[in-house]
């Protein structure tokens, strides 16, 4: 049929080209950015699952620097405590060189105490000082904040890592199931009946009496109790005096108790052994259950690792000795690190930095008496001058165990939580990458082929419309 009016095919052929327009502009558009999905028309489901990726993404990327600075703060703090080891090393040179009476005149342990002097302003400057930016690290400002902690129950507690609510507390309950134990041997004859000799051996070393046929317990506690700093072995007479207890200055398997008898008769029992003869006795480690976990026992000392909690507790010696239960909170502090790409407690690390001051290092309790670090400064109990050399030393190898101890529970940190997690985050990130990529990013290969055609099919629609156009004006030819 000719008709003028309407003309149907252009109708047909303007929509075809309509159409393949719009996919050449697609195509060039792909092309162009380099995208699949430029808008929520192109794919919408496509949309929604590659926004869904690229928040996880951005996420991942937060968490990975989050832990990289971390890793900075914790290298700042080991650093810090590299020159505190430094200096307590030193000391401890002084200390011993110091010990040595016969063969230092005054002016030299005077010069010896000045530079100790010297290194404890050193030790409490740089704890002090020590900051991340304006963040100071080693004065206790990131120690973990405890309430209700029962001190004729626990002499010390130390919190390495913690998980604790906003706002909220974190309860623990510590239960002494078996005793920790010290070395104990027992004799029970009364005054010596004949002139006797024997050797004691403790953990700090031995020492060698003697005494005379009719010396009662008490005396021989006496004299045992005088040497107990060569020893690491006290004495006490019980029974009215008849009857003599030797025991171990510490708790746990570490510690024992040695009697050698070198000549008469000193017949001993093992108070730990049923009664049965012995020469020779050793402490035990008790059962410690840290909120329905069992933590780990030396002596006084208990280490508990269950979960996000992480920490040491140093047992009083009677709770040690006896069925007890205590409890306390964990009410907040600590460095806190964000370092997983979910937000929450679950994903956060957390580490506890205690105070690295003079007045906080090396604590020795001796006789029921405290002894820190800052108790070798001039003037104080163990300065050099008072010639307490035992007690000093022990104080500084104490706060060089502190501060090593620590420096290795960074080094973990550093390598097996924030390395480990940097790394695990960085194979995900470049899977989510690739999943994002695979939804989102256009095929070159795919989007040049549907350009070439597009431009032919555009080629033919217009010469289709073209024809369409022409072919009303066939019909003048029908007038002629």
């Amino acid at each position: 049929m000719t008709r003028i009016n309407t003309n149907v095919q252009s109708l047909i052929a303007r929509r075809v080209l309509g159409t393949q327009t719009q996919s050449l502009n697609q195509a060039l558009n792909r092309l162009s950015t380099g995208l699949r999905i430029n808008s929520g028309r192109d794919d919408p489901a496509g949309l929604i699952a590659s926004e869904g990726l690229r928040s996880t993404q951005v996420s991942i990327s937060a968490a990975v620097e989050n832990a990289r600075r971390a890793d900075g703060v914790v290298s700042v703090v080991e650093g810090s405590l590299q020159e505190i080891s430094s200096l307590l090393l030193e000391m401890e040179d002084l200390v011993d060189r110091s010990a040595n009476e016969g063969g230092l005149s005054t002016d030299e342990v005077n010069a010896n105490q000045l530079q100790i002097d010297t290194i404890l302003e050193s030790i409490d400057r740089i704890a002090d000082t020590s900051s991340f930016g304006d963040i100071k690290l080693l004065d206790g400002s990131f120690a973990f904040t405890t309430s209700g902690v029962n001190v004729s129950h626990l002499d010390d507690v130390k919190i390495h890592a913690a998980k604790v609510p906003d706002g909220s507390y974190r309860d623990v309950t510590v239960e002494v199931q078996a005793s920790s134990t010290q070395a104990r041997l027992v004799y029970t004859g009364g005054a010596l009946a004949s002139n006797t000799s024997f050797q004691i051996q403790g953990n700090t070393g031995s020492e060698r009496f003697s005494f005379v046929q009719g010396t009662a317990a008490s005396a021989i506690a006496y004299a045992i109790n005088s040497t107990t700093e060569l020893t690491g072995v006290t004495a006490s007479a019980v029974a009215a005096g008849t009857n003599l207890t030797f025991q171990s200055e510490g708790f746990g398997t570490d510690s024992f108790v040695s009697v050698t008898l070198l000549d008469g008769t000193f017949g001993l029992t093992a108070d730990s052994a049923a009664g049965a003869t012995a020469t020779r006795d050793t402490g035990a480690n008790g059962t410690v259950i840290v909120n329905g976990s069992q933590a780990t026992v030396d002596g006084l000392s208990v280490n508990v690792n269950a979960g996000s909690l992480n920490m040491t507790l140093e047992l009083d010696s009677n709770m040690a000795q006896s069925a007890t239960t205590s409890s306390f909170q964990v009410t907040g502090g600590g460095a806190i690190f964000a370092i997983s790409p979910q937000v929450g407690l679950a994903g956060l690390a957390t580490l506890g930095i205690d105070s690295f001051s003079t007045a906080s290092l090396g604590k020795q309790t001796i006789s029921s008496v405290a002894h820190f670090l800052s108790s070798l400064a001039s003037g104080q109990t163990n300065d050099m001058n008072s010639k307490n050399f035992a007690t000093a030393q022990r104080v500084v190898r104490e706060s060089i165990d502190e501060v090593s101890t620590f420096r290795g529970r960074l080094g973990a940190f550093q390598k097996n939580t924030l390395d480990t997690t940097v790394n695990s985050l960085l194979v995900t990130m470049e899977n989510l990458t690739a999943a994002e990529s695979a939804i989102r990013d256009a095929d070159f290969a795919v989007e040049t082929s549907n350009l070439t055609r597009a431009q032919i099919l555009v080629n033919s629609s217009l010469l289709t419309l073209q024809a369409a156009n022409q072919q009303p004006a066939n019909v003048l030819q029908l007038l002629g």
